[in-house]
C-alpha cells in the first residue's frame, strides 16, 4: 500500500521540490497551496516525469483560513506524512522600524498556519499507525540576526511548537521532525521578502558560490521520512558549506 503525504506551500520552491521527491520515493502526494494553476501544472509534471509516481492530487489551500484547512482535512483520506512548508519572510527592518502588520502576517502563516493544519490532520496521522509530521522552519529560528526580528520570532515559535508536539505525541505512533535550512536560493523566497524588488532580492546570494537549492532540503525531508518507523530524526540543520551561521557567509 502506498503511503500518502500532504505538502503545504507546494506551488514553488522547497514545497514543489519536496513533492517531486516524495513522489519519486513512492508516496501518493497531495499538493496544497493557494495558487491552483501552479499546483495543476506541477501535478501534471510529476505524473509525466516521475517513473512509478502514485496518485498526485492538487488542493487549493490557504493555511490562514480555518475553512480552507478543514476542507483539506475532509477531502483527504488516509495520511501518513504531513510536511508543513507554507510560510515565508517579509522585510528586513529593524525592530525600531518594524512593520507590525508584516510581523502579524509572518506569525499567521509560519506558526498559526502550521498549528492549524497539524491539528486538522493529526487524527489521520495517528490512525495511520505510522504518521510523521515534518516542519520546515529555518536556522533563523535558532540564531537571530539584525533585521530578522519578525521572521526570527516566527520561526523560533515554530521551533517551539515542534518541540512541544514531540513531547505531547510521545505515546502516539507519530514522529515529529524539524528541518531548519540556512541560505536556500529559490525562485521566490527573497522576491516575496522584498516585495518583488529584484535588486534587493538578489543581495543575499551575491558572491555566495554555492547556496543550497530546494532539492537539497527536499533530500533531507525524504531521508527523514524513509527511516524505519521506530527512528525519529528530531532536527536537521542544513546550510551551504560556505555558511557558518545565518549572518556569517563566505562570499567571493
Amino acid at each position: 500500500m502506498r503511503k500518502t503525504a500532504i505538502v503545504t506551500g507546494a506551488s514553488s520552491g522547497i514545497g514543489a521540490a519536496t513533492a517531486r521527491r516524495l513522489a519519486a520515493e513512492g508516496f501518493n502526494v497531495v499538493l496544497a497551496a493557494r495558487r491552483r494553476d501552479r499546483l495543476d501544472a506541477l501535478a501534471g509534471e510529476i505524473a509525466e516525469s516521475v517513473p512509478g509516481a502514485g496518485r498526485i492530487a492538487a488542493f487549493t489551500l490557504d493555511v490562514t483560513s480555518q475553512e480552507s484547512v478543514d476542507a483539506l482535512a475532509a477531502a483527504v483520506g488516509a495520511c501518513h506524512v504531513l510536511v508543513n512548508n507554507a510560510g515565508g519572510a517579509l522585510g528586513l527592518d529593524s525592530v525600531a522600524t518594524a512593520d507590525l502588520d508584516d510581523w502579524r502576517s509572518m506569525y499567521e502563516s509560519n506558526v498559526i498556519g502550521l498549528a492549524r493544519v497539524t491539528k486538522a490532520v493529526l487524527p489521520k496521522l495517528v490512525e495511520s499507525g505510522a504518521g510523521h509530521i515534518v516542519n520546515i522552519t529555518s536556522l533563523a529560528g535558532h540564531a537571530p540576526y539584525e533585521g530578522g526580528g519578525g521572521y526570527n520570532a516566527a520561526k523560533y515559535a515554530a521551533y517551539a511548537v515542534n518541540e512541544v508536539l514531540r513531547l505531547e505525541l510521545v505515546a502516539e505512533p507519530v514522529r515529529v521532525t524539524e528541518i531548519a535550512p540556512g541560505l536556500v536560493k529559490t525562485e521566490e523566497f527573497s522576491l516575496v521578502r522584498f516585495r518583488g524588488d529584484e535588486e534587493k532580492a538578489a543581495k543575499p546570494y551575491e558572491g555566495v558560490p554555492e547556496p543550497l537549492v530546494a532539492d537539497d532540503v527536499a533530500d533531507c525531508v525524504a531521508w527523514a521520512v524513509t527511516r524505519p518507523p521506530h527512528v525519529n530524526i528530531d532536527r536537521i540543520d542544513v546550510q551551504p558549506r560556505v555558511q557558518a551561521a545565518p549572518h556569517k557567509l563566505h562570499r567571493e
